[in-house]
């Protein structure tokens, strides 16, 4: 089964018999995770288990679900706050996908979003935070993907809600894209809900909501994530109206590719086809070659991909048209004194340092 397959069936788009049979083995697969998960999550919270501090305060950035949230503009977007606040900065990450040790695509994005701040990547994310700290004399850890990982201290908790999809289908993997209950807010200390310039103020405000119900005072932002600019793989840019209205074709492997189609369309891009890769997909020889037939086979001028794509396609042209990655942002729509007031507490702790 697909990843696009997958998600048609706990998303409920594939009906019938066949599908609701599959639905309800899926569920009994969400009763056994969950069984899991609570277990986990109450070893820590009884003190069976512990998590495990560094010298200076961690920051991590986390997501309730699978797929894309928008974590890795946002991950840059606080290590640039802070680093322009003359902190030093490190990011810790598992390096999910990476191959041989090798950097992963959000390693290799956030290198080129944050030049100089360095990214250490294993499944020992402890260990990461402590040679950060001790030989590249970090006093800032920024924790990527970091809400489940509870062995490593943090001092602040941001979870991410995306707007579009907030709540995975409502299930917990794998009947859908839930990581763990939406009660496990309770533990967190900022939510970002994301994408809010995509989605109505009602989805908005119904997630408020529906956050609230878990913990009344859980501070919470809206985050926009603007396109500024289009950039290719030997780091030359242009802006982004020189694509306006020009014919292309774009693909992506990310957790949201209709969010990403949907921002070119918003951007007055001429999309003539679009082809959506599963998320982190690395890119053969096989798939190079088949998407250079296609975009030849088209009448586009140029081909644009995210940035995730790019830093593993490594090419300037594809099927003889310039390749184009559009470069994100992310800006804080909404709930900027919530915002202040979360890291005006991770500055003190850098003043007691």
């Amino acid at each position: 089964m697909t990843e696009a397959d997958f998600l048609a069936l706990i998303s409920g788009q594939r009906v019938g018999l066949a599908a609701d049979l599959q639905r309800a083995a899926l569920r009994v697969g969400s009763w056994i995770y969950r069984g899991g998960v609570t277990l986990r999550n109450l070893m820590f919270d009884v003190g069976l288990r512990r998590a495990h501090g560094v010298r200076v305060p961690v920051v991590s950035i986390g997501n309730l679900t699978t797929g894309g949230t928008g974590k890795t503009p946002f991950a840059a977007f606080v290590a640039r706050w802070f680093a322009d606040r003359g902190v030093s900065v490190a990011f810790v990450s598992r390096g999910y996908r990476a191959v041989d040790g090798s950097p992963n695509d959000e390693a290799l994005v956030l290198a080129q979003l944050c030049p100089g701040v360095p990214h250490l990547q294993q499944p020992d994310r402890v260990a990461s935070a402590r040679k950060a700290q001790a030989e590249l004399h970090a006093q800032l850890i920024i924790l990527d993907d970091g809400f489940q990982h509870r062995r490593l201290h943090r001092d602040l908790d941001i979870v991410l809600i995306d707007a579009l999809n907030p709540w995975g289908h409502g299930h917990l993997l794998p009947r859908g894209l839930l990581r763990e209950p939406i009660s496990s807010l309770r533990r967190a200390h900022l939510v970002a809900i994301t994408r809010v310039d995509q989605a109505s103020p009602e989805q908005t405000a119904a997630i408020r909501e529906r956050v609230a119900a878990v913990r009344s005072d859980l501070p919470v932002i809206d985050l926009g994530f603007p396109p500024l600019r289009l950039i290719n793989a030997s780091g030359q840019t242009t802006d982004l109206t020189s694509l306006r209205h020009q014919s292309v074709v774009a693909f992506c492997g990310i957790g949201h590719p209709a969010a990403f189609f949907a921002m070119l369309a918003r951007e007055q891009f001429d999309i003539r086809d679009t082809r959506a890769f599963p998320d982190h997909h690395d890119f053969t020889s096989t798939d190079e070659t088949e998407l250079s037939r296609w975009v030849e086979a088209s009448s586009a001028t140029a081909v644009v991909v995210t940035q995730k794509d790019l830093v593993k396609l490594r090419r300037d042209h594809l099927g003889g048209r310039p390749l184009w990655a559009v470069e994100i942002g992310a800006r804080i729509v909404h709930g900027q004194d919530a915002w202040d007031s979360a890291v005006q507490t991770i500055l003190a702790k850098l003043l007691e340092n």
